[in-house]
């Protein structure tokens, strides 16, 4: 009788393990996407990048994926070379994107030949012009011209990475818990998110002198702990399959037909067009968050030399959130009586952080809550789609929670900017439900999938999806900059005048135009849910049954 080898991903604690790896990574890089999110004053005040400057920089995170199609590319090195090689190749492009973007926003670079370089040269590129999809313009500056090359480097390893960790969880969990997996990861590596928003800020201001150079150096910093996560998941994946005897190249090269068979799903383009939707109104408006509730609610810093003012009291609510999440998270594995406990914890410790975000009177603060439901939630709905289903329904849902938030703070947030305590408290309300709906995305469609396109393009599969969605990530950051000069004519001619300080236009802005567009994203996604859902019944992709077959 032969001997059964029990193999690493067979076992809860190991799958989990590399799962967090895969995370952690991700985590890291979600914070230097956006650590200039919410120092987006500082960086007019003290750069001198306006709206239209700052959201060219943030859209091109995506151009090489969208317009060199180096998405398009990463997947097929996935499947070429596997999972093992490109988180590595993906941590390492992210790395040197990082260390540019760094350089470009210090001092060393103001007033360097490399600032009067960038100052006389990219303000025409001829074809992208004519297009008008170029990522700089005459008149931008040096410092945000230079800053967006290696955004651009960075987008390529985090969008890379991105696929990756999706195919490293398929290769993990596929036939156990794929939805609650990747709805973990993703809840996770948004506390990314919360951590950028706290502390990108803090770096910045630090010792009373403002040096935005100093936020940029705490995300490369993280970075290198991400590359050293991958490198340790490598060792892990080797050994899995050393045990299944599994080779890393595929067994069949690559045939461009391969990718005619993914286009050819009407069910994969559904999904693909609603990831870019749904995507487009939560990222971008990421970016400008932080800037729009400084330009919609009144803050009334704490007095210097107080409790409140101290960065005792961040690292005290920085604790004190993740004592949130995890109580949150941990309720997910619980029995009943333990899972109450947990979840009531979980409560107490989200009405401290947001009273401590009150009390700190910081919009970035105020912000930071919006990954914390998401990840008691998404684990939630993760296995409730492992086990029941409802895939499609799930995305309506989330669909219907964007527009609502996006309304609001286009209509109703501006109404309280008088009161201190109403306007918070709406502002998150609105930005804790917003972060929910922004969970039903991973923990339903991504598990998707695998049901839509065969095993052996699967990394082509989703390397074609995220190239889909960064073309809205690319468009929307550089849109909403736009709109608001173009709405808010008074401060641009203000600031050109020099009637207005750049702090004090910063925070000025009428975000109502932009959050309309946002808010009509979601309700293209909404319609195209229930479109999705009739042609899943029709085709029987199963997206609305059970990843977990009994």
């Amino acid at each position: 009788m032969e001997k059964i080898i029990k193999l690493m991903r067979d076992v809860p604690a190991i799958r989990w393990t590399a799962l967090v790896l895969l995370a952690f990574a991700m985590f890291c890089s979600y914070i230097f996407m956006d650590i200039l999110s919410p120092i987006k004053d500082l960086m007019q005040s003290t750069r001198g990048w306006d709206s239209t400057a700052f959201g060219t920089m943030q859209g091109s995170e995506t151009f090489l994926n969208v317009f060199i199609f180096f998405l398009i590319f990463a997947g097929i090195i996935l499947d070429k070379m596997g999972v093992r090689f490109t988180a590595i190749l993906s941590g390492v492009v992210m790395l040197v994107g990082a260390a540019i973007n760094w350089y470009a926003v210090t001092d060393m670079f103001t007033g360097s030949g490399l600032e009067q370089w960038f100052t006389n040269n990219l303000n025409y590129i001829p074809g992208f012009d004519e297009l008008g999809v170029s990522p700089f313009y005459e008149g931008m500056p040096a410092s945000a011209k230079f800053s967006a090359v290696g955004f651009m480097i960075f987008g390529c390893g985090v969008e890379m990475a991105g696929i990756t960790v999706s195919r490293g969880i398929v290769k993990w969990f596929k036939g156990r818990e794929m939805a609650l997996a990747m709805g973990s990861e993703m809840a996770l590596a948004r506390l990314g998110v919360a951590t950028c928003m706290i502390f990108s800020p803090v770096f910045a201001k630090m010792g009373g002198n403002v040096d935005v150079s100093r936020s940029v150096a705490f995300g490369v910093i993280l970075l290198i702990i991400a590359l050293i996560m991958f490198i340790v998941y490598f060792f892990m994946d080797r050994k899995l399959d050393a045990q299944t005897g599994e080779a890393e190249e595929k067994d069949e090269p690559f045939k461009v037909k391969d990718i005619g068979a993914i286009f050819a799903s009407r069910g994969f383009w559904i999904v693909a067009l609603l990831c870019v939707l749904y995507y487009s109104a939560i990222f971008p408006f990421q970016k400008y968050a932080v800037n729009m509730l400084q330009c919609n609610l009144t803050f009334t810093p704490p007095a210097a030399g107080s409790f409140w003012a101290s960065n005792m009291c961040i690292i005290l609510q920085y604790l004190v959130m993740l004592a949130a999440a995890a109580a949150a998270f941990a309720s997910n594995f619980s029995k009943k009586t333990l899972k109450t406990v947990l979840l009531a914890k979980a409560v107490v410790f989200l009405i401290i952080f947001c009273y401590m975000g009150y009390m700190r009177q910081s919009a970035e603060t105020v912000f930071a809550v919006f990954p914390l439901l998401a990840v008691g939630i998404t684990p939630i709905i993760g296995k409730y789609v492992d086990n029941k289903g409802k895939a499609a329904s799930m995305l309506m849902i989330g669909s219907i929670l964007l527009i609502v938030c996006h309304l609001t703070f286009a209509f109703v947030l501006p109404m309280f900017k008088e009161s201190a305590l109403g306007g918070i408290l709406i502002a998150y309300i609105t930005i804790l439900v917003l972060g929910a709906s922004f969970s039903l995305v991973p923990a339903s469609l991504w598990p998707s999938v695998p049901k839509l396109v065969d095993n052996k393009v699967i990394g082509s599969a989703y390397a074609l999806i995220f190239w889909i969605q960064n073309m809205g990530l690319w468009l929307f950051p550089l849109l909403i900059g736009k709109i608001l000069d173009a709405t808010n004519p008074d401060i641009v001619e203000a600031l050109a005048n020099k009637t207005i300080t750049p702090e004090a236009a910063a925070t000025s802005y009428n975000y109502i135009y932009p959050m309309l567009m946002l808010a009509l994203l979601g309700v293209a996604a909404l319609v195209l849910g229930l479109y999705l859902k009739a042609v899943d019944k029709k085709k029987g992709y199963g997206l609305e049954e059970p990843n977990i077959k009994k």
